[in-house]
C-alpha cells in the first residue's frame, strides 16, 4: 500500500492558501480517480482507492501544517508501512509557479510541514514539491503562502498543474516518479510547436 499525503490547514479560512496546494492536490486525485468519501482516522481525512492496481490512501492531516507529521506517523505504524511508500505533496516557495519536483530524502528546505513528518517517521519518504513561487525576500514568505492563489493563478497554471498531479498519479503507483515529472512538466509547460518542414520547392 502507498501512502499520499496533502499538507495544508484545515479550515475554510486556509483552503485557498498557497500553503494548501497540498489539500487541492489530494481532493483532485480523488475526484478524478473515484477514490471512496474523506473520513475521520490518524488524525486527519483519509479515503482509500487503487492506482494502477496498487492499493492507496489518501491523508489530509487536521493537526495544522506544523503538526501534520504526528498524522502521518499515526497511519504509517497503524499499517506498518514502509517510509518509502510514503509521498507527501505540499508547496515549494523555491520552484516558480507550476513546476514540480519528486524526490525521495533530502532536507525540509524550512517547511514546517515536511520537518514535523521527518521528526515522526525519518527523512527517507518521497517529497512531490509543487512550485508556488516565491515573494521575493524571506521577510515575506509567511504573509505569502498564507494567502489565496491570486484569481490570474486560479485562472492560470493551478487548474492545469492539479489536473496533471491527479492523472499522472498512477505513475508514482508503478515507481516511475521520472516519468511522472515529465508528464506534469509537459502539461504546465507545453513545448512550443515544432515548425512544419518546408514544402517542395520552398527555399
Amino acid at each position: 500500500m502507498l501512502l499520499l499525503v496533502g499538507l495544508g490547514n484545515p479550515g475554510a479560512s486556509y483552503a485557498g492558501h498557497r500553503h494548501n496546494i497540498g489539500f487541492m492536490a489530494i481532493d483532485e486525485l480523488a475526484r478524478w480517480h473515484g477514490f471512496g468519501p474523506f473520513r475521520r482516522r490518524f488524525g486527519g481525512l483519509y479515503c482509500d482507492g487503487v492506482l494502477d492496481g496498487r492499493r492507496v490512501r489518501l491523508l489530509k492531516p487536521q493537526t495544522y501544517m506544523n503538526e501534520s507529521g504526528r498524522s502521518v506517523g499515526e497511519a504509517v505504524r497503524y499499517y506498518g508501512l514502509r517510509i518509502a511508500h510514503v509521498y507527501a505533496l505540499y508547496d515549494e516557495i523555491d520552484l516558480v509557479p507550476g513546476k514540480c519536483r519528486v524526490k525521495i530524502g533530502g532536507g525540509s528546505g524550512g517547511h514546517n510541514g515536511i520537518r514535523s513528518i521527518e521528526r515522526h517517521i525519518g527523512k527517507d519518504f518521497w517529497r512531490v514539491r509543487l512550485g508556488v513561487g516565491h515573494p521575493g525576500h524571506k521577510d515575506r514568505v509567511r504573509r505569502y503562502v498564507l494567502q489565496d492563489f491570486s484569481r490570474d493563478e486560479r485562472d492560470g497554471w493551478l487548474p492545469t498543474l492539479l489536473d496533471a498531479v491527479a492523472r499522472n498519479a498512477p505513475l508514482l503507483a508503478r515507481g516511475e516518479e521520472n516519468a511522472f515529472m515529465s508528464r506534469v512538466a509537459h502539461a504546465v509547460f507545453p513545448p512550443p510547436p515544432r515548425p512544419s518542414p518546408p514544402a517542395p520547392g520552398e527555399q
